[in-house]
C-alpha cells in the first residue's frame, strides 16, 4: 500500500497533516480502522479490503478491537472525529487519506520507462484512488499483478498495443473511458512512459473535454531519456551533443525528414523503430550522415532482459542479421552512442 496515503503529523494543530513522506506498509497481517463520514469511509474501505487482513469502520474507540492495527481517517481533521481519531492514535500508524470527489473524471498517468520504482508519488496516489485503470502495454505489468496492487480497488482494462496489432481501436479506447468517467467512475489511464510522448494522450485529453469529463494529466519519465541513460548513454553530452530530437520509428524516415536531420545534427532518439530502422538509417546516410556514425539499441530497458548492442549507421543490415533486435526498443543515433564516450569513472557509476 503506497498511493493516496501521508503520516498524520500528530503535533500539529487543527488536524493539520504534512505531504512530506512516501511510505510503503504491509498490510496482509494488519488490522486497518477506518474513521470518518460514511461516503469516505467506505471509500477507503473498498481499497483497503483487499490489501488488510480485516478492514472495519468505527466511530467510537471503545469499537476497536485490541491488538496492532493502522488507523486511517478519512475526516481531514473535521472536529466531529476529532476525539476518536485522537484516542485511536495511541500505539497505532496513523495514516490521512485523500478522498477524491464524487463525479466522474480522467486522469492520464504516465507509468514511466519501466519498473514501478520509476514512477511518482503522485502517479502511485492516481493508482490508490482508481475506479478503473485502462493500462497500456507496460514492460513490468504484463501480468497486471504489480497494477492491481498499486490499485486495489480497481477495474483493470487492457487495452494495449502490439507492433502491428491495435487490439483495441483508439476510438475505442476513448469511447470506454467517456463512458465509465461519465457513470461516476475515477478513470486512471495509464500509459507508458509520458503520455504526451507518442502515446497518443493528447488525443484523449481532447476527447474528454469534447464531452464535458474533467481530465488531468500526469507526467511520467519518457523512456526516450530514460532507457539510453540508465545503460550510461546520455542523449546530449558537452563537446559532442547539444541537442537531441525525438522520432517515431513506426515508419520509415522519408527523404524531407533525413534531411532535416542530419542538418540539424545533434543526437537521434527512435522509438518504436526496430522494424524499420534499416531503411532509416540508409535515409540518413543518403541524406549526408557519415556512414561511421554510431549508434545503439537497447532492448527492454529497466528490466532482467534488458541489452545494449551498438553499430554504424553505415553497416545496419550487417548488424540487424548479427544481433537480431528486437522489440521493446530504444535506438540512439549519434556519438553519444559511441562506446568510450563515458570511459574514465562516469561508467563505473552508471553500471
Amino acid at each position: 500500500m503506497q498511493a493516496g496515503l501521508r503520516p498524520a503529523c500528530a503535533n500539529s494543530p487543527g488536524g493539520c497533516y504534512l505531504r512530506c513522506v512516501h511510505i510503503d506498509i504491509d498490510l496482509q497481517t494488519a488490522t486497518v480502522v477506518v474513521v470518518g463520514p460514511e461516503r469516505e469511509a467506505n471509500w477507503a474501505v473498498k481499497r483497503f479490503a483487499p490489501l488488510a487482513a480485516e478492514t472495519i469502520v468505527v466511530d467510537d474507540p471503545a469499537a476497536v478491537p485490541a491488538g496492532g492495527s493502522v488507523l486511517v481517517d478519512v475526516t481531514g481533521g473535521a472536529a466531529k472525529w476529532a476525539e476518536t481519531v485522537a484516542a485511536l492514535r495511541v500505539g497505532r500508524v496513523t495514516l490521512c487519506l485523500d478522498v477524491p470527489d464524487s463525479g466522474g473524471q480522467i486522469v492520464l498517468v504516465g507509468a514511466g520507462p519501466g519498473h514501478h520504482d520509476q514512477q511518482s508519488v503522485a502517479v502511485r496516489r492516481e493508482l490508490f484512488n482508481a475506479d478503473v485503470v485502462f493500462t497500456d502495454r507496460l514492460a513490468t505489468y504484463d501480468d497486471h499483478v504489480t497494477i492491481a496492487r498499486l490499485a486495489p480497488a480497481a477495474r483493470i482494462v487492457d487495452v494495449g498495443k502490439l507492433p502491428g496489432a491495435h487490439r483495441v481501436p483508439q476510438r475505442e479506447i476513448e469511447d470506454r473511458m467517456l463512458q465509465a468517467a461519465q457513470a461516476g467512475d475515477y478513470v486512471v489511464r495509464l500509459k507508458g512512459g509520458d503520455p504526451f510522448v507518442f502515446g497518443r494522450g493528447g488525443e484523449e485529453v481532447a476527447a474528454a473535454v469534447e464531452a464535458g469529463i474533467e481530465v488531468r494529466v500526469l507526467p511520467g519519465i519518457t523512456s526516450a531519456v530514460a532507457v539510453p541513460e540508465s545503460v550510461g548513454i546520455p542523449v546530449t553530452h558537452r563537446g559532442v551533443a547539444r541537442a537531441f530530437t525525438v522520432v517515431s520509428g513506426h515508419e520509415p524516415l522519408t527523404e524531407e525528414q533525413s534531411r532535416g536531420l542530419v542538418q540539424a545534427g545533434g543526437t537521434i532518439v527512435v522509438l518504436m523503430g526496430v522494424a524499420t530502422m534499416v531503411r532509416s538509417m540508409g535515409a540518413l546516410v543518403a541524406a549526408g550522415m557519415d556512414p561511421d556514425t554510431p549508434f545503439a539499441v537497447v532492448e527492454r530497458g529497466f528490466t532482467d532482459e534488458e541489452r545494449v548492442a551498438r553499430g554504424v549507421v553505415g553497416q545496419v543490415e550487417a548488424f540487424v542479421e548479427r544481433e537480431s533486435p528486437a522489440a521493446p526498443a530504444v535506438i540512439v543515433i549519434g556519438g553519444v552512442a559511441d562506446v568510450s564516450l563515458l570511459q574514465g569513472g562516469v561508467g563505473e557509476v552508471v553500471s
